[in-house]
């Protein structure tokens, strides 16, 4: 059975990374995209393991479920990422909502998201409520993954908020999809 050149050593030092102790650290405001399609800046203070605890500017405690968010990004950039996130009005139709069970969630495998960030291919994420977010995966660890948009601005995608996951030629890459087509046996990285 094949592997992919350097995929276990990112992961072994990547994966169990999440934004949300990135954005802790940082202590500084984010900018989150929430189911409802609502858009709130707060400053993530406390990552717990399904919850976040979070201060809103002006005051008040907040605590979130992580379901609840799709992506984030830090605010000092925020109003260049939401320039540069389309809608797809199919998708935005379904009033889709979070997928609590991990089994029914659009998965994308590891294998498919190396080889694509290795290769810095332009990649387009569309969210459960229809956002489009076009660029180059930068990192990925088990829980989100960041991309890297027009001009370097970082912008994490949660990975249970994905709808689809697609190249610029429209191939998705999807877990259903790519248990077929198997594109990461495709790349550079692949030893049979």
């Amino acid at each position: 059975m094949g592997y992919l050149k350097g995929l276990q050593q990112y992961l072994e030092k990547h994966y169990e990374r999440s934004i949300f102790d990135t954005a802790v650290q940082s202590r500084k405001p984010w900018e989150l995209h929430i189911h409802g399609r609502r858009v709130i800046s707060c400053r993530i203070y406390k990552n717990l393991k399904y919850d976040i605890l979070s201060s809103q500017p002006g005051g008040g405690e907040m605590h979130l479920s992580k379901l609840q968010i799709k992506m984030l990004y830090p605010l000092d950039v925020a109003s260049r990422v939401r320039g540069l996130i389309r809608i797809d009005g199919g998708v935005r139709a379904m009033n889709l909502t979070p997928i609590l069970s991990a089994g029914e969630r659009r998965f994308v495998k590891n294998k498919s998201l190396f080889p694509l960030m290795s290769a810095r291919e332009v990649v387009f994420f569309t969210l459960l409520e229809g956002e489009v977010v076009r660029g180059v995966i930068s990192e990925f660890s088990r829980y989100d993954i960041t991309v890297a948009l027009k001009g370097g601005v970082p912008a994490a995608i949660l990975r249970h908020a994905i709808y689809d996951l697609q190249s610029k030629q429209g191939r998705s890459f999807l877990k259903d999809f790519q248990e077929q087509q198997r594109d990461w046996e495709k790349s550079d990285l692949y030893v049979p």
